[in-house]
């Protein structure tokens, strides 16, 4: 390959991702694990294509819900990381993922999707209306409390007292919105 063919490539290539750039630019949704997220496309078909959350998708399949978050909704998903993952003690994941574990695997997931379409606005109305905290009921019966931080972030206290921040907010579905956070939820133990 001569240095022409290979500059010409790479010209291609770079007006080809400014255009996705672009033409993402107008959705208004942010870009998510370095992926373009399409507002006409649902929860899981957005999820799949974004390098940060390749577990949580993995987590999503083994639980079977694959078809529950492509389904109308609304729901609002907070979208664990892989990094939030690796947080967990070592070998948890594994673990969760085997065929034996798929109901505490399923609660887990689902302790992190509300039955709404709930942007940060909103989450922020209800947390100023309860005086700076409110609960929230999910769809795997997990309650949590919202907040936030001094800088206006969102943050989700879960069951067992520990704490996940929303670091993506509002990005837009075609079945409802993700918020991606640097935590698992994790319900109360019992």
């Amino acid at each position: 390959m001569n240095l022409r063919t290979l500059f010409a490539g790479t010209a291609i290539a770079l007006a080809s991702t400014a255009a996705l750039a672009e033409t993402h630019a107008e959705t208004g949704n942010p870009m998510v694990g370095g992926a373009a997220m399409f507002p006409e496309k649902t929860i899981v078909e957005n999820a799949v294509n974004s390098a940060d959350h390749t577990t949580l998708v993995a987590a999503v399949k083994a639980a079977g819900l694959v078809e529950t978050l492509s389904g109308d909704g609304p729901f609002t998903v907070f979208a664990p990381t892989n990094a939030a993952f690796a947080a967990l003690p070592q070998g948890s994941v594994d673990e969760l993922l085997k065929p034996e574990n798929k109901d505490r695997l399923t609660e887990i997931l689902t302790c992190h999707v509300v039955a709404a379409n709930a942007m940060s606005d909103a989450i922020s109305g209800m947390i100023a209306d309860d005086g700076g905290m409110h609960d929230v009921e999910t769809v795997g019966g997990c309650t949590f409390t919202v907040s936030e931080g001094d800088d206006g972030t969102i943050m989700i206290t879960d069951g067992q007292d520990r704490t996940a921040t929303v670091t993506v907010a509002d990005v837009r579905q075609s079945n409802g919105v993700i918020h991606v956070i640097d935590g698992v939820l994790l319900p109360a133990v019992e």
